[in-house]
């Protein structure tokens, strides 16, 4: 059946008549949506937004992430043939995921983009599903998470990164990719006691209170014995995943603006993610994937898988038993 329906199927962002199934169309060509998920606005009756956030003007090194939400839905296309390996279901056929588009902002008035971010991931969010976005720089994350909070109150954060993001920062006009979980933590939208950042191989002298799982405490307990951790944290409380493609090591993940040595490897994150299943997982994000520096596009296939298990993570707890 999949080779027939390959024959025929192509531009599937536009063409697909619904919004469940899998995809056969040749991954090498068509319309790039995320996953071949039909692009709409119309958010009746679907249960996660996959967004793009094209903005990289807050960070402290390499530019280019604004390229990444179209890098990862290009190298997405690999992978909706299939259900996704070890889930055991399958999140495309059983739930109405929709591609919902980037969003739109003026680059030239930079301080502007918090509000407009945060207002078009609420206007999501009223209308029922969550999201998934794709960034763009980290810094993306803060006004995401104040339009979370609004719906969900204060969040536990769960942060894969080779940096904390907490470096002191207390004027809130600044708009700095290592600096905005400190900011998120003093505005009260994130319970840092109920947190966790995984991966972490850079110094900072304040982790504001939250839980940190280092790299080297990753590599030495094993994957198991940090989704343990994890899941003693997080409990059941709302939980948003925020995932820096440069928690992965460089070796794994070069396309990046701030590389790290000493990261985790593939398959160490994909162990972690899928055996989350069960947390209360309310929405996430990708971020920080440079296609320049991208040469063999390894960075942008990690980030379609790792959004990719957002989806399984974020569709598990919400199966019909």
């Amino acid at each position: 059946m999949a080779l027939e329906d390959a024959k025929k199927e192509v531009d599937l962002a536009f063409t697909q008549p619904e919004r469940r199934g899998l995809a056969y169309e040749n991954a090498f060509g068509g319309a790039t949506s995320f996953l071949r998920r039909r692009y709409t606005k119309d958010l009746a009756g679907v249960d996660l937004a996959i967004t793009g956030v094209p903005f990289d003007q807050a960070v402290t090194h390499r530019t280019g992430t604004r390229f990444g939400p179209r890098a990862v839905r290009e190298a997405s296309a690999l992978q909706p043939f299939d259900l996704p390996y070890g889930w055991g279901f399958s999140p495309l056929e059983e739930f109405d995921i929709v591609d919902y588009g980037d969003v739109a902002f003026d680059y030239a008035k930079v301080s502007d983009f918090p509000d407009t971010l945060t207002a078009h991931i609420a206007d999501i969010l009223k209308a029922g599903p969550g999201t998934v976005t794709l960034g763009g720089d980290h810094y993306i994350t803060f006004p995401i998470l104040k339009a979370y909070a609004e719906k969900f109150g204060p969040l536990s954060l769960l942060h894969f990164d080779a940096h904390s993001d907490t470096w002191a920062d207390d004027d809130f006009t600044r708009i700095d990719h290592g600096t905005m979980f400190y900011k998120a933590i003093k505005s009260g939208i994130v319970a840092p006691k109920s947190s966790v950042q995984v991966g972490i191989r850079t110094h900072n002298d304040d982790f504001m209170g939250v839980n940190v799982i280092d790299a080297r405490e990753v590599h030495e307990t094993g994957a198991a014995a940090v989704v343990k951790k994890i899941k003693a944290i997080l409990g059941d409380r709302p939980t948003y995943l925020t995932f820096d493609i440069d928690c992965l090591d460089p070796a794994f993940a070069p396309g990046t603006g701030t590389p790290v040595w000493g990261g985790l490897t593939s398959w160490q994150v994909a162990a972690i993610l899928r055996d989350l299943a069960g947390i209360n997982l309310v929405g996430g994000d990708v971020v920080e994937v440079s296609p320049a520096y991208d040469t063999t596009g390894a960075t942008a296939i990690a980030g379609a898988h790792v959004a990719h298990e957002l989806i399984c993570l974020y569709c598990w707890t919400r199966r019909k038993s």
